[in-house]
């Protein structure tokens, strides 16, 4: 559970593995999880916000294999942005997400002051 007082919410809906030219990054989840962590980044700061100041987030895979699920967990959690899945946090198997490709997506709420 977390709990938060005052300050402003912030919600990161659809973190995308999307490059500067809007197009799924090529490579395998690794390579996307990389870009949304990037894509994730850039967006907390530019709400003036951190990985720290992250309540919740939810990481979906186009997944049913365990091990992937796993692995991906501890790519984001290893990552630039791995302050931000010490709080409450789900890991989610799909069965597709909406780009033609795409393998990881990223839902991030946080409050700043």
């Amino acid at each position: 559970m977390t709990t938060v007082s005052g300050g402003t919410t912030v919600h990161l809906a659809g973190q995308c593995p999307l490059g500067a030219d809007a197009v799924v990054v090529p490579g395998d989840v690794f390579a996307q999880v990389d870009q949304v962590v990037a894509n994730t980044a850039v967006a907390l700061a530019a709400a003036g916000a951190g990985p720290g100041d992250v309540v919740r987030t939810v990481i979906y895979v186009a997944t049913a294999e365990r091990t992937t699920l796993s692995a991906v967990w501890d790519r984001f959690t290893a990552s630039g942005i791995g302050p931000a899945f010490s709080t409450a946090s789900t890991l989610v198997g799909v069965t597709c997400l909406g780009y033609p490709g795409q393998l990881v997506e990223l839902d991030v709420t946080a409050v700043v002051s």
